[in-house]
């Protein structure tokens, strides 16, 4: 999947989702510049580079909220995510609620550090 197919997912969330969507892709690929950006498992996110890097992180929206999703489910129940929801597998925010920076620098790192220990569990 290339950028245009995120370009596509974004444009077709209603507006007040794909501006919040469009914030959060830009803070990951401040935080992550040299990731590559792909559809995953339906959602945009941000690989690690090279021809076998591993997905990092995932982004989605839904009905009635948005979500970041770290591609294993061993993190975020190791997270403090409060005041957000979460589920088994992702933070939950919505447009008007953005995650902290504090939070997404947790959640990137503590995925990163999952794949570098070979421990890297899909949800």
């Amino acid at each position: 999947m290339t950028i245009g197919a995120v370009d596509a997912y974004i444009a077709a969330q209603t507006p007040a989702f794909a501006a919040a969507l469009t914030a959060l892709r830009a803070r990951l690929r401040i935080r992550r510049p040299d990731h590559i950006e792909t559809i995953s498992y339906a959602m945009p996110g941000f690989r690690q580079p090279g021809s076998k890097g591993k997905m990092v992180v995932g982004y989605a929206a839904f009905t009635h909220h948005l979500g970041l999703y770290p591609h294993s489910g061993n993190i975020i129940h190791r997270i403090d995510c409060a005041p957000f929801r979460t589920s088994r597998s992702g933070a939950l925010f919505t447009p008007d609620t953005r995650l902290p920076d504090a939070l997404l620098t947790t959640i990137l790192t503590a995925r990163q550090a999952e794949i570098a220990a070979g421990r890297d569990t899909k949800v």
